[in-house]
């Protein structure tokens, strides 16, 4: 998919892709080899593409100049205050929630603020980038 979207990125002069890989990624889980495994394989194609982005405008004709270009990179949540967590049983959540150095989980405004920026102009010179949301988990 990201693929695709990169291909398409010199035809609108611009783009951004933003993956987004739960923080299990990066810091693995007893018992969830394959699920951390799946996770992080995100990481990989998001830098890869980020250093394709050149080639893709040099195979396109089209230099990079300095205009709001073409990014890729990811996010990483953590345990964010949704319904799912709220199935967990009590004990278990505090047992969690002792783990992550902020002391709480995180919302889903704290995800969408660092999209919208990572999707601004204001990001045109961040690429490739693991941006780890996660109340310090990955620590």
């Amino acid at each position: 998919m990201a693929q695709a979207a990169l291909d398409h990125m010199p035809e609108r002069g611009t783009g951004r892709i933003i993956n987004v890989s739960p923080v299990i990624g990066e810091t693995g889980n007893i018992g969830r080899a394959t699920y951390a495994a799946s996770k992080s394989g995100l990481f990989g194609p998001t830098k890869t593409l980020a250093r394709e982005t050149l080639f893709h405008l040099n195979k396109a004709e089209m230099p990079p100049g300095d205009g709001i270009g073409r990014t890729v990179n990811a996010v990483t949540p953590g345990l964010i205050a949704t319904d799912m967590p709220a199935t967990i049983p009590k004990r278990a959540l505090d047992r969690i929630r002792s783990m992550i150095p902020v002391g709480r989980l995180g919302t889903p405004e704290e995800i969408a603020r660092v999209v919208c920026f990572l999707t601004s102009d204001d990001s045109s010179c961040i690429t490739g980038q693991i941006w780890a949301v996660n109340g310090g988990l990955d620590m």
